[in-house]
């Protein structure tokens, strides 16, 4: 591949990971805690409407997106142990996950009735594992942001 495209590539999935990092290090640093001094009902209400808003496509853009370009550099260079650790890293702390746990989460919280007599023992079964779970989406988003730029810089 040439080295001008190679860059460039290094450079679009380096913004893009660090980009879903930032969307990460945003949940987990601030609205969770925020959605702590609602009512129970209203961080589940909450919630599911932040889930339902960001499934449009400029969010699937930069999420998808960076995982096509990180599939495209592990094609392109799997000699070089910063891209496989950078796409594996925004592949499976950052895709795999998002898939494999934070999804069902989210789907569990969709089916919760707002008027449950457990509502807030739900919420936090949710908001816990969700969190924890997407602090690890945040930090592989991050270190595979930093190998594709230390990648660059080499």
């Amino acid at each position: 591949m040439k080295a001008h495209l190679w860059s460039t590539l290094l450079i679009l999935a380096s913004v893009g990971a660090g980009l879903n990092g930032g969307l990460f290090f945003i949940f987990s640093n601030t609205i969770m805690r925020s959605f702590d001094r609602l009512s129970p009902a209203a961080a589940v209400a909450a919630m599911n409407s932040v889930n339902r808003v960001i499934q449009n496509p400029l969010f699937f853009l930069a999420f998808l997106g960076t995982a096509l370009l990180c599939v495209v550099l592990l094609i392109g260079r799997l000699n070089s142990p910063l891209v496989v650790a950078g796409a594996l890293l925004y592949l499976v702390g950052s895709i795999g996950v998002t898939m494999v746990r934070n999804v069902p989460l989210n789907d569990t919280l969709a089916r919760v009735a707002p008027s449950a007599d457990d509502l807030e023992a739900q919420w936090h079964a949710y908001r816990g594992p969700w969190t924890r779970w997407n602090h690890v989406r945040t930090i592989a988003c991050v270190l595979a942001a930093a190998a594709f730029v230390i990648e660059i810089s080499r």
